[in-house]
């Protein structure tokens, strides 16, 4: 059996935020809650698909700063270094891993698309990831709705005496 390929998913933040409606009504209020719900929508779809995530946020404009990573719920979260976009430092991981590395980029910035194609990564939209989040979370809800009715029908098999002691042991722990 051959090794499965480990496969990145490269976020640009902000392009996101700002394509999709709910994210960026939400970055009008608070653009830090906005981040936060980008990142727990993309932990979720980390969790379900083993793509690893990394969400690329622009801090150019930030005077003095340099490149920042943190971990949130499992996700790579960056901030680029001053005079740095997100384009630029996603091209400048796709040139040291896109030939080896399954690599996809998510962002509307067609610019963008067109160089992550040519440095050996493949693009998604801000819609496409968006539509391919949605199909994630309705196979999410059916796996836990088929467990649910699996769990309720063997429930429903037991003897009522048994249930009532696995009740009462239940509520010992």
């Amino acid at each position: 059996m051959k090794a499965q390929t480990k496969e990145f998913l490269f976020v640009d933040g902000y392009n996101i935020i700002n394509a999709w409606d709910n994210l960026r009504d939400l970055s009008k209020i608070s653009l830090e809650t906005a981040r936060n719900e980008l990142i727990d929508i993309m932990a979720e779809y980390q969790a379900y698909t083993g793509i690893t995530v990394i969400i690329v946020y622009d801090a150019h404009l930030v005077k003095g700063s340099s490149e920042k990573k943190e971990k949130y719920k499992e996700v790579e979260v960056v901030y680029t270094k001053e005079n740095e976009t997100a384009d630029q430092y996603i091209e400048k991981i796709l040139d040291s891993l896109g030939k080896r590395k399954k690599i996809r980029v998510a962002t509307s910035d067609w610019v963008e698309q067109q160089i992550v194609l040519g440095r050996g990564g493949t693009r998604i939209s801000a819609r496409e990831l968006q539509l391919e989040i949605k199909s994630v979370k309705k196979r999410i809800e059916r796996k836990n709705s088929t467990k649910n009715e699996s769990n309720d029908m063997l429930m429903g098999r037991l003897d009522p005496e048994i249930l009532k002691k696995l009740e009462k042991w239940g509520k010992n722990e």
